[in-house]
C-alpha cells in the first residue's frame, strides 16, 4: 500500500558543519528507542532523483532529491513524498535497475504502457521481498524463498532486472525480475547469518560476509558458483563481521568487523585473495566499538564508515588519519550509510528511524587515479601482473602501495610517484 501523507519533518542542522539536514519521524515519544523503529537501510535511486529509507514499523518512505524539488524535468513526474506499507519490519532496500557504471545517468525506463518504471525492492523480516513501482506507488510482486530476515539487497550495475539478496537463513539468492522472480539461483555455504553482500562493478563477483561464522565469501555471478573464502583477516576468535563493499573499479574489497575492544577494516584483492591492508581503531571505552556499515564513494577516493561512537567517518585508503569525522557521540546509533550517485552527500540511518545527510569530502582525482580506475574496471590483477611494468607502477595498479602509504604517511598519488 502506498500513501503520500507526510509523517516526517525536516529538522534544522546542528552545530556540526558537515551535517546538511536531518529527517525525523513524527512517531509518538513512547515509541522512540524501541525495537522496530530502526532505519536499517537507505538508498538513492540510480539517477539520484529519489531517496528511500526504512523508517521503522514496516514503513518505507521515499522522497524526491533534492528535497526542495517538486516535479521532474519533464514536468510530468509526480515528485510528492511516498510511503510504502510493507506489513513487516524492513531490513534491506534497493532501487533498480542500475545502469552500467560507465554509462551516463539515465531516466527511469519506460514500461509497456509508456509509463516510467523505477523499482524499489524491500527485504522484510519474514523473509519476503516486496517489489514496488515507485512512480505509480503500486506493488509489482512478492518474492518468496528466504526463510529468515532479508538483510541486504543489491541490483548489479548492468541495467538488468537481476536482484541479489542475502538473508539470515545463511543463503544468497539471485532473482530474475524479468520473469517475476520465478527463475532463482540459490548460493549456499555460509554457516550462519549473512550480514551483508555486494556486487563488483563488472558484475562478475558477489561478496558476502557472515555475521558469526566470520566468513568472507566470493561467488561468481556468471556461473553462480563459490569461488573462495578470504582468510587471514580475522585473527580474533570473538569478532563479528558487519559490512562489505567493492571499490568502484572492483579491484578492492573492503570488509568491516568488530570485537569487544576494537573495530577494523580489511582491504582485500578479490582476484588473488591477498589482504592489502588493515585499518584498526581501538577504543578507550570498552564496548563502544561497533562498526555498522562501510561504503566506497562513487569515485573510489574515500570510504564512508558508520560506528557507534561517531555518526560518520570518511577515510582515504592509505592515509593514517581520517579525511573527515563527525563529533564524538556515544548516542549516534548509526546503522547504515549510502553515497549519492554523483557524490558530495552521504546519507546515514539511525536506530531511532532518523536520517542524516552529510556533506562528504570532495577531492579532484589525480590522473594516476583515473587511469588506474579505468584500467582496473576491466583488467584483473593476474592480467596486470603479466604486463612488463616497473615494480612501482605494478604496486600502484594493484593497490599494493597502500601499506607503504600507511607507513610513510603519503597522502597523494603524486607523492607515490615522486618518492
Amino acid at each position: 500500500m502506498c500513501s503520500t501523507e507526510s509523517k516526517t519533518e525536516l529538522q534544522p542542522t546542528s552545530s556540526d558543519p558537515a551535517l546538511l539536514l536531518e529527517l525525523k519521524t513524527r512517531r509518538p515519544p513512547s515509541l522512540l528507542h524501541l525495537a522496530g523503529c530502526e532505519t536499517w537501510s537507505v538508498d538513492f535511486s540510480p539517477d539520484g532523483a529519489w531517496f528511500a529509507w526504512s523508517m521503522g514499523h514496516g514503513i518505507v518512505w521515499v522522497v524526491a532529491w533534492p528535497l526542495d524539488s517538486e516535479e521532474g524535468q519533464d514536468g510530468q513526474t509526480d515528485r510528492a513524498d511516498k510511503s510504502f506499507s510493507c506489513g513487516h519490519p524492513v531490513w534491506g532496500l534497493a532501487f533498480g535497475p542500475r545502469p552500467p557504471a560507465a554509462a551516463p545517468p539515465t531516466k527511469p525506463s519506460q514500461g509497456s504502457k509508456g509509463k516510467s518504471t523505477l523499482l524499489l525492492a524491500t527485504g522484510l523480516e519474514n523473509g519476503v521481498i516486496k517489489v514496488w513501482n515507485v512512480l505509480t506507488g503500486n506493488a509489482v510482486f512478492d518474492l518468496h524463498g528466504h526463510e529468515g530476515v532479508v538483510r541486504n539487497l543489491v541490483f548489479p550495475q548492468n541495467g538488468s532486472l537481476t536482484l541479489v539478496s542475502s538473508s539470515r537463513d545463511k543463503t544468497l539468492r539471485i532473482w530474475d525480475l524479468s520473469h517475476k522472480g520465478k527463475k532463482v539461483q540459490v548460493l549456499s555455504g555460509h554457516k550462519d547469518w549473512i550480514s551483508c553482500c555486494c556486487v563488483s562493478s563488472d558484475c562478475s563477483m558477489i561478496a558476502s560476509v557472515g555475521r558469526f561464522d566470520r566468513m568472507v565469501c566470493l561467488w561468481s555471478l556468471r556461473s553462480y558458483t563459490f569461488i573462495r573464502n578470504l582468510t587471514g583477516g580475522n585473527n580474533k576468535k570473538l569478532c563479528l563481521l558487519s559490512s562489505c563493499d567493492f571499490s568502484p573499479d572492483g579491484a578492492v574489497l573492503a570488509t568491516a568487523a568488530f570485537s569487544g575492544s576494537s573495530w577494523w577494516i580489511d582491504l582485500w584483492d578479490p582476484y588473488t585473495a591477498e589482504k592489502l591492508a588493515t585499518l584498526a581503531d581501538y577504543f578507550e571505552d570498552y564496548g563502544q566499538n561497533q562498526i555498522s556499515a562501510i561504503q566506497f564513494s562513487p569515485d573510489g577516493m574515500h570510504l564512508a564508515i558508520v560506528t557507534d561512537d561517531r555518526a560518520l567517518r570518511v577515510w582515504e585508503p592509505g592515509d593514517r588519519h581520517m579525511t573527515m569525522q563527525t563529533k564524538r557521540d556515544s548516542d549516534s546509533s548509526g546503522l547504515c550509510c549510502n553515497y549519492h550517485p554523483q557524490g558530495g552527500v552521504i546519507a546515514t540511518g539511525t536506530r531511532d528511524g532518523q536520517v542524516r545527510f552529510w556533506r562528504s569530502p570532495r577531492t579532484v582525482p589525480s590522473l594516476c587515479h583515473l587511469c588506474r580506475s579505468i584500467m582496473r574496471h576491466s583488467v584483473s590483477t593476474h592480467q596486470i601482473e603479466a604486463l612488463p611494468l616497473p615494480k612501482r607502477i605494478l604496486e600502484y595498479l594493484t593497490y599494493r602501495n597502500i601499506p607503504e602509504r600507511l607507513k610513510t604517511c603519503s597522502s597523494s598519488d603524486e607523492e607515490d610517484w615522486e618518492s
